[in-house]
């Protein structure tokens, strides 16, 4: 009888000294939202930083969208919304915390932010982090509605003040917000000015921080995985 007590101990206090590890092992899946005219192959390195810190290949999501050939055509509405918003949906089924982490790059930063925002899905972000996103506009594109000849610069588009942006403004996108930007990144930098009402356009109001690297609107993307995973962990 103490023989088995004693094994029946030993088993107990095995199982509970891998309790941790199981703990450790449960995390937020996590969506990888490329930008306009891009792919998912542009977060590679981001997947392979994922992937060495513990999470499987079904915990990381990387939606296509959009028209790989005509970046103009592109804009928030409509097709290029409904890859994001069913790799939300399934990242919030297969994540065992209930919630999920975004890390978008370009114009996927505000389009992902539209699905979290018109689906009421902010509760369900733990971490959203836009790479060299416009969230307050491009001056490329023009200010709405003057000077806006394509998709991607229009109503649904990245024109300064665009119904798109002035609706997404002051929405909440997760628990916790960061945006990484550089002052010589070439898209949002159109002309050398970074700014929009005095603020750097790939600000998102309410973050909690801000993060600066000099390197250029795709360097910002391939270059910072590490950090990109450190901000979401």
């Amino acid at each position: 009888m103490r023989t088995k007590i004693r094994l029946l101990l030993c088993g107990a206090l095995v199982a509970c000294s891998l309790l941790p590890a199981a703990w450790a092992a449960c995390r937020d899946s996590v969506v990888l939202v490329h930008g306009n005219a891009g792919t998912p192959s542009q977060f590679d390195n981001t997947y392979v930083e994922l992937r060495a810190r513990g999470w499987g290949d079904a915990e990381i999501l990387r939606p296509a969208w959009g028209s790989r050939t005509c970046a103009a055509c592109n804009d928030h509405n409509g097709s290029e919304e409904t890859p994001v918003r069913e790799a939300l949906v399934e990242a919030l089924a297969r994540s065992c915390t209930g919630k999920v982490d975004v890390i978008a790059h370009s114009m996927g930063v505000t389009l992902a932010a539209k699905q979290i925002v018109q689906y009421g899905l902010a509760a369900d972000v733990d971490a959203f982090v836009g790479i060299a996103g416009a969230y307050r506009g491009l001056w490329s594109c023009g200010t709405y509605p003057y000077n806006v000849l394509t998709s991607t610069c229009g109503a649904h588009g990245l024109s300064v003040n665009s119904p798109l942006l002035t609706g997404l403004w002051g929405h909440p996108l997760g628990a916790r917000v960061h945006s990484i930007k550089s002052w010589i990144d070439q898209v949002v930098c159109y002309g050398g000015v970074c700014t929009v009402g005095g603020v750097h356009s790939s600000r998102i109001p309410g973050e909690n921080g801000s993060h600066d690297f000099a390197t250029g609107h795709f360097g910002l993307l391939t270059d910072t995985a590490a950090f990109q995973v450190g901000l979401i962990e």
